[in-house]
């Protein structure tokens, strides 16, 4: 015996949202997820983790101020861009550093060796007038 009836629709028509309706929700308000996990050994605390979760789209995230994923060289190319812009400052800043240090070194040092090549040269001219007087 048959029993007459409709037929039934299909899942997800009708009252009830569709799981599209619902991740775009979710996404355009977001929806956080926070809880703690305490492990204790005899009332003693040994171990506490503490979640935080978030879940919406990257629109709602910048406006409520959350963009760490911006700055992570990781996880954005114009990140790993400004890394490499700011090392190779440093760089930069760092070389110029070291040649005014070796820039100073060498001015010290030019007095010093003409002193040694005058004296060189004294010393060269006093051997001379030794050989010219002994031949």
């Amino acid at each position: 015996m048959t029993m007459p009836g409709r037929i039934p629709e299909p899942y997800g028509q009708g009252g009830g949202a569709n799981l599209a309706d619902i991740l775009e929700r979710v996404l355009d308000k977001g929806i956080v997820i926070a809880g703690d996990i305490r492990i204790n050994l005899l009332d003693i605390e040994l171990l506490t983790i503490k979640l935080r979760l978030i879940v919406c789209s990257v629109d709602k995230a910048k406006e409520m101020g959350i963009d760490w994923w911006e700055d992570d060289p990781e996880l954005s190319s114009r990140a790993h861009s400004k890394e490499l812009t700011r090392e190779n400052a440093e760089l930069r800043a760092h070389v110029a550093e070291l040649e005014q240090l070796e820039q100073g070194r060498t001015e010290r040092r030019k007095p010093a060796r003409r002193k040694v090549e005058q004296g060189k040269a004294e010393q060269g001219k006093a051997e001379q007038g030794k050989a010219e007087e002994s031949s």
